[in-house]
């Protein structure tokens, strides 16, 4: 199994990990979240992750949580920078800030593989920094999501960058990818990040296991001959060898590559977070 390492960046830094927490810092805020991924013993102990903490978020449920103040006064919203990209950070009752910074390997694949005037989609685009990448190289970019808080929250990003004339589709991706299929439409370059799992527009049960090669094949027939598709799963139910079987079928004369998507913290310890998929049409 080959590991692909994201970059930490001026404005980003996975600071330690370990007893299925980890510790980032945000620009100036540093935070502590869970990860189930972070099962091994941390690099520094707790009562240091606490005196560099603003926050630390406490889960009630597998899914929500609140945020505890570690340091008085810290604010609860912030903006940090990519490149020349501006991105609007906030805590959520879901632990998110507003970016995943393992995310950012991709953020430069985009960036090195789009050129002006290319057409990109981002399906399950969520606040949009791999949009925002994709506009800043002069790319007609089309983000796509389900939810209405989340897309106004891309547009914050987008304005605050500098940038504008982004298409934004407050849809369902599975939809929206299919009407566009249907329209004869065409992309240089496609990604997707869907959830694990979770309800779908009509509240049917959503299993990336179950919906990884409808994706991919619908995918396919929106990529351009020499485009590429990118997706993003995180998902232990979907394990490698099945995209691996996935893919080949789908793509038997495309180049594919697979890998699991990692972050190495400032004192060695490595997360990783799911399975990057890239095919090279």
């Amino acid at each position: 199994m080959s590991r692909l390492f994201a970059n930490s960046w001026k404005d980003y830094e996975l600071l330690d990990a370990g007893n299925s927490k980890k510790l980032e810092r945000w620009g100036e805020i540093v935070t502590i979240r869970p990860d189930r991924n972070a099962y091994f013993k941390s690099g520094s102990p707790e009562s240091e992750w606490k005196s560099l903490a603003h926050f630390e978020f406490v889960e009630k449920t597998a899914n929500s949580g609140d945020w505890i103040e570690l340091k008085p006064g810290a604010p609860r919203s912030w903006q940090i920078k990519f490149n020349d990209i501006k991105l609007n950070l906030k805590l959520t009752q879901f632990k998110h800030v507003g970016i995943f910074p393992e995310q950012r390997t991709n953020w430069d694949f985009v960036a090195q593989h789009l050129k002006s005037g290319d057409r990109f989609l981002n399906l399950f685009g969520y606040t949009g920094a791999v949009s925002m990448v994709a506009r800043s190289k002069g790319a007609d970019v089309f983000h796509c999501d389900s939810i209405k808080q989340i897309i106004q929250w891309g547009k914050e990003n987008m304005e605050g960058s500098g940038l504008s004339d982004i298409h934004w589709i407050l849809e369902d991706a599975l939809k929206f990818a299919h009407r566009e299929a249907k329209r004869g439409n065409k992309y240089k370059g496609i990604i997707m990040d869907p959830p694990a799992f979770g309800l779908g527009a009509n509240k049917e049960r959503w299993k990336i296991e179950d919906k990884f090669s409808e994706l991919m094949q619908l995918a396919k027939s929106l990529v351009e001959p020499g485009g590429f598709i990118i997706a993003n799963t995180y998902s232990p139910r979907l394990e490698i060898d099945e995209i691996k079987k996935f893919t080949s079928k789908i793509f038997p004369s495309s180049n594919v590559e697979v890998s699991k998507l990692c972050i190495k913290s400032a004192t060695g310890k490595v997360i990783e977070y799911g399975e990057l998929t890239r095919v090279f049409c």
